[in-house]
């Protein structure tokens, strides 16, 4: 008797803002009867993008079909958290089709990847593809994603701190495991623009990996799932930095915090997070703002100099307490960053 085909899985990595949610979301909305199941990992203790892809409205993306890990960066945590939860969607009477894992900005594919060769694991899935999507805006701009020009300044300053640039570090080992690229926001930058962006991809990818441009979160399922790669296969071909040097991944150069922040309205919100997102060493602010007088709280995006909110429906749920994650350098001023929010 022949063994069952292995369950495809797709690693969706990317930094921080870079637009991954919005992809899977399209991904979940279009998912023409694919039964999907998705592993969400935030950087922090506080989940907040799997609440926006569970309430999607689609079969695809139910509650039940979704696993939040927000116990720290899944790339440090993969026999503690990553395994036990793929073990648990294999273990279903009626496993997925399709497993997604959308890593937290801060994470490296490159050990999600060597995961699959764990011996519950490696006979049942196989990676189809490493997507690494990228903020073609930012990166046109000479950004990862936040204001690089700031955090250096700031390193430059202080002797004490670390000369190397983790930002750009990880950037690169992002792209260095990725299988298919997807420059996202591509409708926000000139033609002139994607190409230099395509430029600076390319002094990294690895060479067989494909370059795709995205607007709005628009990716083909048939794209996004069908890579095909079996990237556990060569993981050998995807070194990080730390692999390279011979070093243990840390992420000792990063840090986040969650706290509860009340405004009158939803422009005195946006002000005190454009603030805040001013400070040194800030990287992101993401989650729920509650309003005076509102039943609904303000939902919040925000990274670099780009701020997006919304009034989010209130629907019990934990991920939906009004809380906000700040992700940042590890050196950054929490008490500032609580006093600039109003926390």
């Amino acid at each position: 008797m022949s063994s069952p085909a292995r369950i495809p899985a797709t690693i969706v990595t990317g930094f921080l803002g870079a637009g991954k949610t919005t992809i899977i979301r399209h991904m979940l909305e279009n998912a023409g009867g694919r039964k999907i199941a998705l592993i969400v990992n935030e950087f922090g203790d506080t989940g907040f993008d799997g609440g926006i892809l569970s309430d999607c409205g689609s079969p695809a993306c139910g509650e039940d079909d979704i696993v939040e890990l927000a116990n720290g960066c899944i790339c440090c945590t993969v026999a503690d958290d990553f395994l036990p939860a793929m073990e648990s969607l294999l273990s279903r009477e009626s496993p997925p089709d399709h497993i997604v894992i959308e890593t937290s900005g801060l994470a490296l594919p490159q050990p999600l990847v060597k995961a699959f060769a764990w011996p519950s694991v490696r006979h049942r899935v196989t990676v189809d593809g490493v997507v690494t999507v990228v903020d073609a805006e930012a990166v046109a701009a000479g950004r990862m994603a936040s204001d690089e020009a700031r955090v250096q300044a700031q390193r430059e300053a202080d002797a004490s701190l670390d000369h190397d640039d983790p930002i750009e570090e990880l950037f690169e080992d992002q792209l260095r495991c990725a299988d298919l690229i997807i420059l996202a926001k591509s409708d926000l930058v000139d033609e002139a623009g994607i190409l230099k962006v395509e430029a600076r991809i390319g002094e990294d990818k690895r060479q067989p990996a494909s370059v795709i441009r995205s607007s709005r979160g628009i990716v083909p399922p048939e794209v996004l799932l069908g890579v095909g790669a079996g990237a556990e296969d060569d993981s050998h071909n995807r070194l990080s930095h730390h692999e390279m040097e011979g070093e243990e991944h840390e992420h000792d150069d990063f840090d986040s915090f969650s706290l509860s922040v009340t405004a009158a309205d939803k422009g005195e919100a946006e002000s005190r997070v454009q603030q805040a997102l001013a400070l040194p060493g800030v990287l992101r602010i993401k989650g729920r703002i509650a309003i005076s007088g509102k039943p609904a709280p303000l939902a919040v995006q925000a990274v670099g100099q780009r701020l997006e909110t919304w009034f989010d429906k209130p629907n019990g749920n934990a991920a939906s307490l009004p809380k906000l994650v700040v992700i940042g350098l590890s050196d950054l001023d929490q008490a500032a960053v609580a006093e600039a929010l109003g926390a």
